[in-house]
């Protein structure tokens, strides 16, 4: 398996970090995992650094991990904390926030889901609301996902939010936007 990086959103490159299988076994590595550990240059006939050593695996020590529950079986539970969106501004972007904590209030621990036609402002909307729960939240881990976005709009919501955004292109082949 190989390490990708949040940079290129997780596209594979020449800086990606091979991982043994013996590695992926001994610590139960999923896709998604964030680890941090020790690397070491290519020897004479590889391509890729290596991963040596393990140190965490998603912030925890590599043995709390090895018997942890996929993402899968998991049981979904509704959200018990509201992230109110609303702000102290005289701002046409504090009336998305408002608009959206009146009529569809947001979760903490929740996805949203936006579709609507071209050009109808649905990336100005998602930076409003990256914005608002950065500004109101700023403990929260914020992972902002665009698929099939024209790459102005991706350049744009990487440049202004403070957050991951993950991202797929329209010029790129549909089974992108699935991987991502």
């Amino acid at each position: 398996g190989f390490l990708r990086s949040a940079d290129t959103s997780y596209l594979a490159g020449p800086d990606d970090i091979y991982v043994s299988p013996t590695q992926i076994r001994r610590f139960n590595l999923h896709t998604g995992d964030t680890i941090e550990g020790s690397v070491r240059v290519p020897k004479d006939n590889e391509r890729y650094f290596a991963l040596v050593r393990l140190d965490t695996i998603n912030g925890d020590h590599p043995e709390v991990c090895r018997h942890k529950i996929l993402f899968e079986n998991l049981t979904p539970l509704f959200p018990t904390e509201q992230l109110k969106l609303e702000r102290d501004l005289k701002s046409e972007e504090n009336l998305t926030g408002r608009a959206i904590d009146l009529i569809s209030p947001i979760g903490k621990g929740q996805r949203a889901l936006l579709v609507a036609p071209p050009k109808s402002g649905k990336t100005v909307m998602l930076q409003n609301i990256a914005h608002a729960v950065t500004a109101n939240y700023p403990e929260v881990e914020l992972i902002v996902l665009l698929i099939d976005e024209r790459p102005e709009e991706v350049t744009e919501m990487s440049r202004s939010v403070r957050g991951e955004v993950v991202s797929s292109t329209f010029d790129e082949p549909a089974q992108r936007h699935v991987q991502v």
